[in-house]
């Protein structure tokens, strides 16, 4: 390999932390409306496979169908809303809580998608992010994507376990 070659290699590794975690696909969603929740896993945990992904629903998230994967059990915590919530005309006080995905096995060098459908109620704040901690599970260790910055301090690049986040729009 030409030295060239490497400091391109190099600069790719360096320039890739900010995505070594878990994180949302898609980066932004509009308050009231409904969002499709793409967590995507791009590694294990130093260099084990992952064979479990928990996702924790934050209050104002509602109405979560987790998306059933080959080879993977799909479960879900439900529990109480600290809110009742408007949904299609029915009030809902309870709901999913947690999700997670067991049984599978995605090693390291791979990586892998792991989907939810979720209604986003208008009790949601525009202009904030919405965060769904993560503990990612591995058939040696665990990383724990759940670190959220305090109120206004906004997204910190210095975080090493930053929880996945998806911007919230305000109604159009």
């Amino acid at each position: 390999m030409s030295k060239r070659t490497w400091l391109i290699f190099l600069g790719v590794f360096a320039a890739t932390p900010a995505t070594a975690h878990v994180f949302l696909e898609g980066k932004q969603a509009t308050v009231g409306g409904s969002y499709k929740a793409v967590f995507a896993v791009p590694h294990g945990c130093a260099g084990s496979p992952t064979v479990k992904i928990r996702v924790q629903i934050p209050e104002g998230v509602i109405a979560v169908k987790p998306m059933p994967k080959a080879g993977w059990s799909v479960d879900v915590v439900e529990g109480k809303y600290a809110s009742e919530y408007d949904y299609h005309g029915n009030k809902l006080s309870s709901g999913v809580k947690e999700v997670t995905w067991s049984g599978g096995k995605l090693p390291d060098k791979n990586y892998d998608e792991f989907v939810m459908h979720t209604a986003l109620t208008d009790t949601l704040k525009p202009n904030t992010i919405l965060y769904f901690p993560v503990v990612q599970e591995c058939e040696t260790g665990l990383s724990r994507w759940i670190e959220i910055p305090a109120e206004g301090a906004g997204h910190s690049h210095e975080s090493k376990s930053p929880a996945p986040g998806v911007k919230l729009l305000p109604k159009p």
